[in-house]
């Protein structure tokens, strides 16, 4: 698991690079899928600071999101934007290109569980345009 957390921190550094102040990313779980050779899950929770966002980015995973805190607005293209509140779920295929991902509140955090299914050496984050 220590290998995947620090791919995944890696991977995830992205969002610094790109953002005055970058979402806090808390790796919780990351297993070898079993039956499924080369492929993993992992879960992890993101926290957006009041205002807070990701850059345009894709996943090349299966991406199912639980909103535990607040509100988030999510688009992915070709979709309309849907504002999320405490309790709703989101998903990104591994072809979706994630265009919109903020905390829709200016004031208050927001956090959200993200559970990802992908191929081992896939990474979690990958920039798009």
């Amino acid at each position: 698991m220590r290998k995947s957390v620090l791919v995944l921190s890696a991977g995830l550094s992205l969002f610094s690079t790109r953002l005055l102040a970058a979402p806090k990313i808390t790796p919780l779980l990351s297993r070898d899928l079993a039956g499924r050779p080369g492929e993993e899950a992992a879960m992890l929770t993101v926290t957006y600071g009041p205002g807070e966002g990701d850059p345009v980015h894709r996943h090349d995973a299966q991406v199912f999101v639980y909103v535990l805190q607040g509100t988030v607005t999510m688009q992915v293209r070709g979709s309309s934007p849907v504002t999320l509140h405490e309790g709703q779920t989101f998903y990104e295929g591994p072809n979706d290109i994630h265009v919109l991902g903020r905390n829709a509140s200016r004031t208050a955090p927001a956090r959200f569980l993200v559970f990802f299914v992908k191929k081992k050496e896939t990474p979690f984050v990958v920039p798009a345009r």
